[in-house]
């Protein structure tokens, strides 16, 4: 079942690196072809089917369907994003306090930080390895068993403030612990070095290195605990990192199963996997970069005229920013205005917001609906924030600022968003997926009747 397959590209994806590696591991078994951003043509065709990657975290795979017509076809694209928040360790992580070693980490994003502590916990993300040829090389890396923890102060030692308001000082009460000090010299700290030798055993152990052949390496925190089915009726995945990698697993399946025939596809049908969402999307792998209006460039240049044909490529193409959407909370229902409270189990949800926290106006939204309803899938929920409350963003009003493209948000719901640990219901995620692989199949037809005035 499906819900499965997510649940075990959760376990797989414990980093946005070990995310893209898993996409890419399933596209490339679905027929889709690597191009290289280094080439100046890549040679697109109707009927073919592509994908690259950018810093091995993001993403972008494309279908160019058989009937794509160069004056009248657009695209659509799912995006998404592949970063979640996470303590990662600092560029010089060896640390000793009290006699132990720790691991020096800064929050990435804005997490639930108390929910970190006293979990079994490793690092994982990737390494540059010198190989047996002196050349450095990228190679992946996640320790398959507890190796550190964050633990909390014993009640008994806690200040009457701290006991009724927990706020722990990142820089103090972060650390992670990873051993007792050694006194053998062969592990003792060097203080030239950036990580402690014990911690570069442990990765060089892992990917079956020596440890002066690994050079440096991109580390965060990760749980140990497997994302798994839960609930009386086994009716709810808990998992870290929902937000966002349902949403990339729901695109790279949607866009796996609507593009296995094309023939009488005439639209591209697009998926953009960025990084570094929960710090702004300023980068050259998030949204405020330019990996998705490079695409867009490479399909004019192959498919039509460069300038003009991008221009008007985008004038007719939507993008459906996909991100997780908070349910209603059982336990603080007076957080949601009582006409936008999203369900877990109800389906997809349409975001909006009045101060353009999100990029959706009542087109698009519509062609969510529209979408829902050819599917023969329930409707969409609404959310809107309350009034007296502030909203977060999504890459949705970037991309629609950066390329000029018709933009809406959407997501399936989810409880806990930004813990260590969060849920959503299994139905969500069907929704999702399923309407996603609906708008990709169809968007031509859309475009060209119900829409045809829009786009």
């Amino acid at each position: 079942m499906e819900e499965d397959e997510l649940v075990a590209y959760l376990n797989a994806a414990q980093t946005p690196y070990h995310a893209v590696a898993e996409c890419v591991v399933r596209l490339r078994a679905a027929g889709f072809t690597e191009v290289n951003e280094k080439e100046a043509r890549w040679g697109l065709q109707a009927g073919g089917k592509y994908f690259y990657t950018r810093n091995g975290s993001a993403l972008v795979a494309f279908a160019v369907g058989d009937k794509y017509d160069t004056s009248r076809s657009g695209a659509v694209i799912v995006g998404a994003h592949t970063d979640s928040p996470c303590p990662r360790l600092k560029p010089r992580s060896s640390l000793e306090k009290a006699g132990h070693v720790m691991l020096g980490v800064a929050g990435y994003g804005g997490g639930l930080w108390h929910t970190w502590f006293d979990r079994d916990l490793t690092v994982g993300g990737r390494a540059v390895v010198r190989n047996d040829k002196d050349v450095l090389e990228s190679r992946l890396v996640c320790i398959p068993r507890p190796i550190c923890r964050i633990p909390n102060l014993a009640i008994h030692m806690c200040s009457s403030e701290e006991r009724t308001s927990f706020k722990p000082n990142l820089q103090n009460h972060f650390p992670p612990m990873l051993a007792t000090t050694i006194d053998d010299s062969l592990w003792r700290a060097d203080p030239k070095s950036h990580h402690h030798p014990l911690l570069v055993r442990l990765v060089a152990e892992h990917l079956d290195v020596e440890p002066s052949a690994v050079a440096d390496f991109e580390l965060q925190l990760c749980d140990t605990q497997p994302a798994t089915r839960g609930g009386a009726t086994r009716e709810f995945v808990y998992s870290g990192r929902l937000d966002n990698l349902a949403c990339c697993a729901a695109g790279v399946m949607a866009l796996i199963e609507a593009s296995q025939d094309l023939t009488a596809v005439g639209n591209v049908m697009c998926l953009a996997l960025f990084d570094h969402e929960e710090v702004g999307s300023q980068s050259a792998t998030g949204a405020q970069g330019p990996l998705l209006r490079d695409t867009l460039l490479r399909l004019a240049a192959d498919l039509d005229t460069y300038d003009v044909g991008a221009a008007a490529l985008r004038a007719r193409s939507i993008l459906i920013s996909a991100d997780m959407a908070h349910a209603h909370h059982p336990n603080y229902a007076d957080r949601h205005d009582p006409e936008h409270a999203p369900k877990l189990g109800k389906g997809l949800v349409i975001k909006h917001n009045a101060n353009q926290r999100y990029a959706t106006n009542c087109f698009g939204a519509n062609f969510i609906r529209k979408c829902a309803a050819d599917a023969d899938l329930s409707p969409c929920q609404e959310f809107a924030v309350k009034a007296d409350m502030a909203c977060g963003s999504t890459i949705g009003p970037i991309s629609a600022a950066n390329l000029g493209i018709r933009t809406v948000d959407v997501g399936p719901p989810q409880l806990s968003m930004h813990s260590i640990r969060e849920m959503m219901h299994v139905d969500d995620f069907r929704h999702t997926r399923l309407l996603f692989t609906h708008a990709f199949k169809h968007y031509h037809t859309l475009a060209s009747n119900d829409f045809s005035h829009l786009f």
